[in-house]
């Protein structure tokens, strides 16, 4: 096993934090129990801040950037997993407060930590990677909510993106009626294919709108958040439920609790980054029944890590469909 290794390491390059290719050592990973080869990362809009530094996303420098990972164990201090075990880490602050995917050799905490999925390959895991599984926490949410097909049209914000594409071919899969929001026409073809059955221009959605508008979704979801998840919340229907998981489009969330309290709709927050060991189990085990495998290579494409600076560039500016996956030694 050679002791040098390619990485994303983002650190501060005249007064700015960049995410630059460098070299590695065994000896410079910190000091946790399992040892993993990786194979594939991917490319989520929080890596792209990351790497490109137009967010503050790393906690502390130098980091490895990279918000998630699939590969095989090296070795293991951990009884819960052995070498040679296929296994993928989304969010626990990878690429925040923990060195990151963006790297041929990683040393994971082990409670991070999930076994591969029967049925998928470790490229499929970062197909889907960390969007994929927010996705699916959103279904889930919905559902919980009492959401269901036969209640009316589901509303995907960002739907040319990461998470929206997922969700897309996650409801239709189930039956749902799914209206997809995008402000790129070219995408359309693809989001059909998806499984989208109508189409709903971003801007009709990021404009100010009434606090209490018609009635249309039975429920929503929404990776965009400010004015458009304000709209979400006014148009959605009698006892909905609005799945929130993004910030695409601003922080902010210029709303009014009418729809709260006239129609009794929820807002339920989705969070990847810390969700339970159990949450994050069973979204991947849905994933692996509820996500049909042909969608898989419909959403994704493979890039190689050199590409990565240009890469987060487009994804910050909104010029990426669907998921990048990044093979880590390419």
């Amino acid at each position: 096993m050679s002791d040098m290794f390619n990485a994303i390491v983002a650190t501060e390059v005249e007064g700015k934090t960049k995410g630059l290719l460098q070299q590695l050592t065994l000896s410079d990973l910190p000091d946790e129990d399992v040892l993993i080869d990786v194979s594939y990362s991917s490319l989520n809009f929080k890596d792209g801040l990351a790497v490109s530094g137009k967010g503050r996303i790393c906690k502390r420098l130098p980091m490895v950037c990279g918000i998630d990972l699939a590969g095989t164990v090296l070795e293991s201090a951990s009884d819960k997993f052995s070498v040679g075990d296929s296994v993928l880490v989304n969010g626990y602050g990878l690429g925040e407060k923990h060195w990151g995917g963006y790297s041929q050799k990683a040393r994971i905490n082990s409670d991070f930590i999930v076994k591969v999925p029967d049925g998928f390959s470790l490229q499929e895991t970062m197909a889907i990677g960390t969007a994929g599984y927010t996705a699916m926490l959103c279904v889930m949410a919905l559902e919980k909510q009492g959401v269901k097909p036969s209640d009316g049209e589901i509303l995907v914000t960002g739907a040319a993106g990461g998470v929206g594409s997922v969700a897309i071919a996650v409801l239709a899969n189930l039956g749902y009626k799914v209206v997809a929001s995008t402000g790129r026409p070219e995408t359309h073809a693809y989001l059909t294919e998806l499984g989208a059955s109508s189409f709903i221009d971003r801007a009709e959605l990021s404009e100010k709108g009434s606090p209490l508008a018609a009635e249309r979704w039975a429920g929503v979801v929404d990776s965009v958040g400010s004015q458009t998840l304000a709209n979400a919340i006014a148009q959605t229907k009698y006892n909905g439920c609005i799945a929130a998981c993004g910030l695409a489009g601003g922080i902010d969330l210029p709303s009014t609790v009418f729809p709260f309290i006239l129609r009794g709709i929820v807002l339920a927050g989705v969070d990847s980054v810390m969700a339970s060991m159990e949450l994050r189990n069973e979204a991947w085990a849905r994933l692996s029944t509820d996500l049909p495998k042909e969608k898989i290579n419909d959403i994704s494409r493979l890039e190689p890590m050199s590409d990565l600076p240009a890469l987060a560039e487009q994804i910050v500016s909104g010029q990426v469909r669907g998921r990048v996956v990044i093979d880590v030694n390419a």
